[in-house]
């Protein structure tokens, strides 16, 4: 992780009472500067350019150049970490993953488009941990061209009762990488997943939708009181924990957050190796922060199989790490390993095998 000793921040957002906003939460933050600011994507990428900032926070509908085409011009020509600044809306949403899987580190949501009551002070929070995660983590190091290479799936016609669950986890850097493992698995796949993602409510339904249309499995956003079956990924709401009872019953509920997120993947995935016991596997995937390092040795103590992300491909190596300290990972892989790994242990599984 690359050492700052200040963080030089470029803004770049059409609105003036925006960009002052975000300058005035910045500015208050010790080690944190604003060396410039854009109107509009065409001035974002001079800025870049001229003042090579250490993050550009950006916003996605900007006038003359969006967000979106700038954010492409700065990865070829100037990369840097880049911070999406979108509103709650299916269409920030859906421009936004598209920025994730052109190499933006991560995004955070618009004051005006939080759900109230969501406080001034959680969003200074959230832009202050985000800017500086992503001054750490640097550019993108991941060929990101790669994750976003597309499949034409083939999707199964009889899907059967889950008998092994998959649970995935992710924070910052997640979705592309998400979606690259989903999009690898087969279309035989003989286990149901379920997606845990930190993400905000309308993201993770539009996160399942694009999810789907690149994978051989059904991929949908959870549903309180679904039963889990075969070759179906689950998507856990954003807001809700997601939570496995028996009979593989999914209850969705809105009690309190877990290392201050929810879902939280530890929720998920305690739950799911009580169930599920050795026919329960865990795969914990880039991210900030302890969620899921009490879910993954849950599974592994109940005779299940867990995979940490490694620290190479990870963009910010802390989730990962967590389950690695408290010795609940069985492998630890890079993510392009991954999706064979996880297809190898459930087949092995199924079969009433151990590993």
């Amino acid at each position: 992780m690359k050492q700052i000793d200040s963080i030089r921040v470029v803004i770049a957002d059409d609105s003036l009472f925006v960009r002052r906003m975000l300058r005035e939460i910045l500015t208050l933050e010790s080690g944190i500067s604003v060396v410039g600011e854009a109107k509009d994507g065409i001035e974002a990428v001079k800025l870049v350019k001229d003042l090579k900032p250490d993050v550009l926070l950006l916003d996605i509908i900007m006038p003359n150049k969006d967000g979106l085409s700038a954010l492409e011009e700065i990865m070829q020509s100037n990369p840097i970490p880049v911070v999406i600044f979108s509103a709650l809306t299916k269409q920030d949403a859906s421009i936004t993953f598209e920025a994730l899987e052109k190499g933006a580190v991560d995004f955070i949501l618009k004051p005006g488009g939080l759900p109230i009551p969501t406080s001034l002070e959680e969003v200074r929070r959230e832009l202050i941990t985000k800017v500086r995660i992503a001054a750490y983590t640097g550019p993108i190091r991941l060929i990101t061209k790669h994750l976003s290479e597309k499949v034409i799936p083939v999707k199964r016609e009889v899907y059967r009762e889950a008998d092994i669950v998959v649970v995935i986890g992710a924070s910052t850097g997640g979705p592309s990488i998400v979606a690259h493992i989903i999009s690898r698995l087969p279309q035989d796949f003989p286990a149901a997943i379920l997606i845990v993602q930190h993400m905000p409510a309308l993201f993770t339904k539009v996160f399942a939708d694009r999810l789907d249309k690149n994978s051989n499995l059904k991929v949908k956003e959870a549903e309180e009181g679904e039963k889990i079956v075969e070759g179906v990924c689950y998507v856990a709401p954003g807001d809700y924990h997601l939570v496995v009872d028996w009979g593989g019953i999914i209850h969705l509920n809105k009690g309190p957050k877990v290392h201050n997120v929810r879902p939280a993947v530890d929720v998920t995935m305690k739950s799911v190796a009580k169930i599920f016991g050795s026919k329960s596997i865990g795969v914990i995937l880039t991210g900030m922060g302890w969620d899921g390092a009490e879910g993954s040795l849950a599974i592994r103590n109940a005779g299940g199989f867990v995979i940490a992300q490694d620290k190479k491909t990870s963009i910010v190596y802390g989730m990962p790490k967590a389950v690695v300290e408290v010795g609940a990972a069985n492998v630890v892989l890079p993510y392009d390993e991954i999706p064979q790994m996880i297809t190898r242990i459930v087949k092995i599984r199924k079969k009433g095998k151990g590993v």
